[in-house]
């Protein structure tokens, strides 16, 4: 199963690549196929990239139903 889950950017890197917060674990990502992306916006990532944009509030929606079905988002496969 594939999984693509929602986190905050936090901070910018060299190139096209950024450091996000999946559920207090930090990991570095390729923005390459998002344009425009800033600190503190949240990303949908899959094995390490970001494929879309996403408000806050839809993230912290599709997070808290994560964690009602019992899905831990800590950075994991799927990532």
């Amino acid at each position: 199963m594939c999984l693509a889950i929602p986190a905050r950017v936090v901070e910018l890197l060299d190139g096209d690549n950024a450091r996000i917060d999946l559920g207090g674990v930090k990991k570095e990502i390729s923005l390459a196929l998002v344009e425009g992306v800033a600190v503190g916006d949240y990303v949908i990532v899959h094995v390490g990239y970001a494929l879309s944009r996403l408000d806050a509030e839809e993230a912290e929606r599709t997070l808290a139903l994560f964690a009602e079905a019992g899905i831990g988002v800590d950075g994991g496969a799927g990532a």
